[in-house]
């Protein structure tokens, strides 16, 4: 057949870019038309999101995307979980999205606990119940009386925002609407218990659509100021972990497979058909997420590569010059097996911090640990307590799922870190399979293909995600190194 073209716009926490698939019937090749960065601004104190730059990056990045490929069938957008913005009775934007690390939905969770206790919003939510997830900056804004609740009448994630930007129709998908704590996975609605227990009208949650669903055309307004036609807009599973998950070249679906999105997070997880709520998920940390095609993902969600992401910023402000990741990796590599360890998810390492590899010293201080401020040693210590972190929750992962884990796959940009795959492995003791990078876009467009017939269940798109992509596979080496560093990494954690 004819290659079909499609876009996919992918929006992260750091940065975005669109892409466009050409698709043979077969298999996948990805173009990369357009990038940009995603920084958010403080002001009066609070940490908010660009949403408008960052509709007109993607106003940009369609403009470009259809001057190289007019034929464009569809598009689809992804971006980061967790956030929303508001819009008012006249479809005008209410203010700018808050981020997930804003220090208020932080601060008050302790408040939320009292009207409605954690375990119970686990109960409800199935979700994990960690200050990031939306729920908590909603209680903000009541604790606030801010104007979000007073004048919003239709509360929507940031990919719905941006179709709706796009599209002009108000809508919630259902997998990035599980990361706001909101839904009743079971039955795959909205729980509205949750906002009546924390006196939170629930009168802005709208029409929910499922990744596949055609969320509308571009509308004229849009296509004016472009010059374009009214292209499809589509929902996939709008959250870009579970695009991530969605676009995994599973090459043996007999195998019991985890999975690592490798990012400024680190979303570790297992695919399940049904939410696991037990009280051993609960006490874990762990909770449930929907993705494509009517599935479950068990996850737990982990400082991921934040910390080296913001140790290399303040190395290079000092030094006045960029410094490399293969630099970074190289450094530590040199320095040496860790002799200091952090524990990744602490809260002094959650909020940005100009000096982060200062924090990442003090913390080992307060821990009764000596750690060189050299660049190798602080990040040496920052990837193998990551990986020592990855062990553990895969260990847990495997009992609260029943079932022993025979390969990992890695997902995300850290896949371009051929040594932290290998420790993933060495630590593990199982094989890693990394790759593709392009993951989250792969999935984005596999519920492209399915809204337009191209494909009919999940495991052909698998297929082609497999037959389109090139992995890495890293086979254990000596695990007994890890064995030693787990045992003082638990020690650390008792300190």
């Amino acid at each position: 057949m004819a290659k079909k073209h499609f876009l996919i716009f992918d929006f992260g926490a750091s940065n975005g870019r669109a892409t466009v698939a050409a698709f043979d019937g077969k298999r996948v090749e990805m173009d990369v038309t357009y990038r940009f960065d995603n920084r958010p601004v403080v002001a009066a104190g609070t940490l908010y999101w660009d949403i408008l730059r960052l509709f007109s990056e993607l106003k940009l990045g369609l403009r470009a995307s259809l001057k190289k490929y007019p034929d464009i069938v569809s598009l689809a957008v992804d971006t980061w979980g967790c956030d929303f913005g508001f819009i008012d009775r006249n479809g005008k934007l209410l203010g700018n999205p808050v981020t997930y690390r804003d220090k208020s939905r932080h601060e008050r969770s302790a408040l939320l606990y009292k009207k409605l206790p954690r375990k119970e919003l686990f109960r409800l939510s199935a979700g994990s119940t960690i200050e990031i997830m939306g729920v908590y900056q909603l209680f903000s804004f009541k604790c606030d009386n801010a104007p979000e609740l007073r004048e919003g009448r239709h509360m929507m994630m940031m990919p719905d925002l941006l179709n709706y930007l796009l599209t002009g129709r108000v809508c919630n998908e259902y997998c990035d609407a599980t990361m706001a704590l909101l839904c009743d996975q079971r039955n795959k609605t909205w729980e509205k218990r949750i906002l009546n227990r924390l006196g939170i009208s629930d009168s802005f949650l709208g029409e929910i659509v499922m990744p596949g669903d055609m969320v509308g055309p571009i509308q004229s307004q849009v296509c004016d100021e472009l010059e374009i036609a009214h292209l499809p807009v589509i929902a996939p599973a709008t959250h870009d972990t579970a695009s991530a998950v969605t676009g995994i070249p599973v090459a043996d679906g007999t195998k019991q497979w985890a999975f690592i999105s490798t990012g400024t997070w680190s979303i570790a997880g297992v695919e399940t058909l049904q939410p696991i709520v037990t009280d051993a998920t609960f006490e874990s940390g762990y909770g449930n997420n929907a993705i494509a095609n009517g599935r479950n993902m068990l996850v737990n969600y982990i400082t991921g590569l934040w910390i080296i992401q913001q140790c290399r910023q303040k190395w290079m402000a000092d030094s006045g010059a960029d410094i490399s990741w293969d630099e970074i990796v190289r450094r530590s590599v040199a320095a040496g097996p860790a002799r200091s360890y952090i524990n990744v998810d602490d809260p002094c390492f959650a909020q940005p911090n100009s000096d982060m590899p200062g924090a990442v010293v003090a913390y080992c201080e307060r821990t009764g640990q000596h750690l060189e401020a050299s660049i190798g040693a602080v990040a040496r210590c920052v990837y193998e307590s990551l990986v020592l972190k990855y062990r553990e929750n895969l260990e847990i992962l495997e009992k609260l799922a029943g079932r022993r884990l025979d390969v990992i796959h890695l997902v995300g940009g850290g896949v371009q870190d051929s040594t932290l795959c290998q420790w993933t492995a060495d630590a593990m003791g199982i094989p890693v399979i990394a790759g593709p990078t392009e993951t989250t876009s792969m999935g984005n467009l596999l519920m492209q293909l399915k809204c337009m017939k191209e494909i009919s269940t999940l495991e052909q798109g698998r297929e082609i995600s497999l037959y389109s992509s090139e992995v890495a596979k890293y086979e254990p080496g000596s695990r007994a190194p890890w064995d030693e560093a787990i045992g003082k990494y638990r020690t650390m954690l008792r300190k």
